[in-house]
């Protein structure tokens, strides 16, 4: 004979919650980009914009994507001083594609990516030299 155990409804419901809310947590690189200052994030407080001039002109096309899309919803200080790797890059810019009135067509998403993972990589060979 097997036993069966029973479980509460209202328990089940509440073990789902916080397992979610865990996975969430675990797959959203929000809380590995930065820690959050007292008034707002740390990466906030460094430089707003970048100086694309000098770039070829397929970043500098992605960049005003970036510029336009990403300021309607936070300062562009907070992805420009942000450091993560391709991929989480690529969960960060999904997440905001999802926002609720973000605007963001999978276009634009894709420019918006591939404009951080160049940024990225420009802050990484600044840092190796």
């Amino acid at each position: 004979m097997k036993a069966t155990v029973k479980t509460c409804p209202i328990t089940a419901l509440l073990a789902s919650a916080l397992v979610c809310g865990a996975l969430t947590w675990v797959v959203s690189p929000s809380h590995a980009a930065e820690p959050a200052a007292k008034n707002g994030f740390a990466a906030d407080k460094g430089p707003s914009k970048v100086d694309v001039s000098s770039y070829a002109k397929d970043v500098q096309d992605n960049y005003a994507v970036f510029a336009g899309k990403c300021s309607k919803c936070h300062t562009l200080a907070r992805p420009i001083n942000t450091n993560l790797k391709p991929e989480e890059w690529k969960m960060y810019v999904k997440r905001m594609m999802n926002k609720p009135d973000s605007g963001i067509s999978p276009d634009q998403g894709k420019r918006i990516y591939q404009f951080l993972r160049f940024w990225q990589e420009e802050k990484d060979k600044k840092t190796r030299q």
